[in-house]
């Protein structure tokens, strides 16, 4: 195991390690860091992802964004393309169902009808298991987001995590992209990129 697939590991099983009462109080509070950035206050349509497991969580978060008149995409994993399209929601609890890996997804009935072209996007909110001071990321190892960052270079990338996902410096491969911000329940990382 090299020492990027390592350090994923260690941190996810830290992650998997906080209690639900632990993920809903550091959960909200990067909510609320989140929701008072100008970057989100002033854009008009963000790319969330949805979480899943221990991940920081977004169904809150995604009904505060289309509750202040965003408009909101999820992504729909294609996995046979290894690309993600952004499917945009206007009800979370209606239009998602579990997906790749059981991870909610827009139904399939939405996927033409509400496809929104990646060029629309203004703010991309991610996921990630590693994130380091220069706004470094590692997402699970399929490459989904990088791939998508590299189609909208001019939209604002976001990450969220927790504070015990924060390392240094990850040892980044050329593809993985660079963050301009990791929001934490402790604070806000300006990234390099």
């Amino acid at each position: 195991m090299n020492d990027g697939a390592r350090l994923r590991k260690d941190i996810l099983a830290a992650r998997n390690r906080l209690t639900p009462a632990e993920l809903a109080d550091k959960s909200t509070a990067i909510c609320q860091t989140l929701l008072g950035l100008d970057q989100i206050r002033k854009c008009r349509s963000i790319f969330a992802y949805v979480s899943f497991r221990s991940e920081v969580a977004t169904f809150d978060l995604i009904d505060r964004l289309i509750g202040m008149g965003k408009t909101v995409t999820v992504p729909i994993t294609r996995v046979q393309e290894k690309r993600l399209d952004a499917i945009r929601i206007t009800n979370p609890a209606a239009d998602l169902v579990p997906g790749y890996c059981a991870i909610p997804e827009p139904k399939e009935e939405l996927w033409h009808s509400r496809l929104v072209d990646p060029g629309e996007i203004e703010t991309i909110l991610l996921p990630g298991s590693v994130f380091d001071e220069r706004g470094g990321r590692f997402g699970y190892g399929g490459g989904y987001y990088d791939r998508f960052l590299a189609q909208i270079p001019a939209a604002a990338r976001i990450g969220l995590a927790f504070d015990l996902q924060i390392v240094d410096l990850a040892p980044l491969s050329d593809h993985d992209q660079l963050l301009d911000l990791v929001v934490t329940e402790t604070r806000v990382i300006s990234g390099r990129r």
